[in-house]
């Protein structure tokens, strides 16, 4: 398993004193969400792991975690908020936030962060994690670990380990999770615990592995157009703007959410775009603070077939970061995208923020 040697490879590395990277992307989970200290996420615990089992080498931590987020913006982001760092190890996990009702999307969005990761100038070792909701035992791990298995990726399963024992009766699932999804400090130490059994079980294992070996490139399981995404915000951007205006606010790290975008309050507030792809994806806030705007979007002046983007959020546990599906491997050529302002009170509670076109 080409990955698995890699991970061999990276803990000689280890054992022979350099300085490595040991990065994590995923959502809310991987972020730390319900550990009650930053020291106590499954993600640092595995970092600590490193640290213990190799205290003769240097290691340095990236946490990429965002909650409330999938796949799809995972692949648009992962240089930004990864590979710039040039980890040697990746933990991958969004499998509580991918949607299982598209699999074959699923699947295309997860392999292009894969592949964006695997083939990364580091070439990191990788491992899938698989968390799970422990009330309904529902997660991605299936759609996942057919696309880590393409690329003989190994995976941690915390439905096939934790949620069994629970079911088995050892722990009580309030023991370890408060909300059926995100753990608590002991949850996080045992999900790591999981991880951590599968580098001990590399570490221990006594097969030869040639520093020398090279790989060859595999080719896709999907269709895979999202490897490229790019997304586009006030950095790279400059849409035509009528009444939108940009935030000026200063961006501070990647949990920094609400920065680089573009505000629109007023009805007729427009905003567009001209991109080339045939892949498109909006990406704007919706808030638990009602009312907000609602815009109306156009693609490629079809108007007969806008779509409603309503910035308010039916949910309770805070703003989120949505994303939504415009255009799925449509033509390939220059699309407008036009967002105008339809809805907006005089009560307003908090304007439109618009974060950011992902495109292909």
């Amino acid at each position: 398993m080409k990955t698995v040697n890699r991970l061999k490879k990276l803990m000689t590395r280890a054992e022979n004193g350099e300085t490595l990277t040991i990065g994590f992307l995923g959502g809310s989970i991987t972020q730390g969400s319900l550990a009650s200290s930053d020291r106590l996420t499954y993600a640092y615990r595995v970092f600590t792991w490193w640290q213990e089992k190799f205290p003769q080498a240097e290691f340095h931590y990236v946490n990429a975690g965002i909650g409330g987020t999938d796949s799809h913006f995972g692949v648009s982001r992962v240089y930004q908020d990864l590979l710039i760092y040039r980890p040697d190890f990746v933990v991958l996990d969004f499998s509580v936030n991918d949607d299982m009702s598209d699999v074959s999307f699923l699947q295309e969005t997860f392999e292009g962060v894969i592949r964006r990761i695997y083939y990364s100038e580091t070439e990191p070792a990788v491992i899938v994690l698989n968390n799970v909701c422990y009330d309904t035992g529902s997660n991605a791990q299936d759609a996942h670990n057919e696309v880590a298995d393409h690329y003989g990726i190994p995976h941690v399963s915390i439905k096939d380990t934790l949620l069994r024992r629970i079911e088995a009766g050892e722990f009580r699932r309030a023991e370890l999770t408060p909300d059926n999804l995100h753990p608590n400090d002991k949850g996080h130490e045992l999900v790591a615990g999981e991880i951590c059994k599968l580098l001990q079980n590399v570490w221990d294992c006594n097969e030869i592995f040639e520093p020398s070996e090279t790989e060859t490139k595999i080719f896709p399981m999907t269709i895979n157009a999202y490897e490229q995404a790019e997304r586009l915000t006030i950095r790279n951007a400059s849409p035509l703007l009528k009444g939108f205006y940009t935030d000026t606010e200063e961006k501070k790290g990647h949990l920094d959410f609400f920065k680089n975008g573009w505000i629109g309050r007023k009805v007729g507030d427009t905003i567009c775009f001209t991109v080339n792809a045939s892949c498109i994806a909006v990406q704007y806030r919706k808030t638990i603070h009602r009312p907000a705007p609602v815009a109306s979007l156009v693609l490629d002046g079809d108007i007969a077939n806008a779509v409603l983007l309503d910035a308010n959020f039916e949910q309770d546990w805070g703003d989120c970061l949505f994303l939504q599906r415009i255009l799925h491997h449509g033509e390939k050529k220059e699309h407008t995208i036009e967002i105008k302002i339809v809805e907006a009170c005089e009560n307003l509670q908090t304007a439109f923020y618009l974060l950011s076109l992902i495109c292909v």
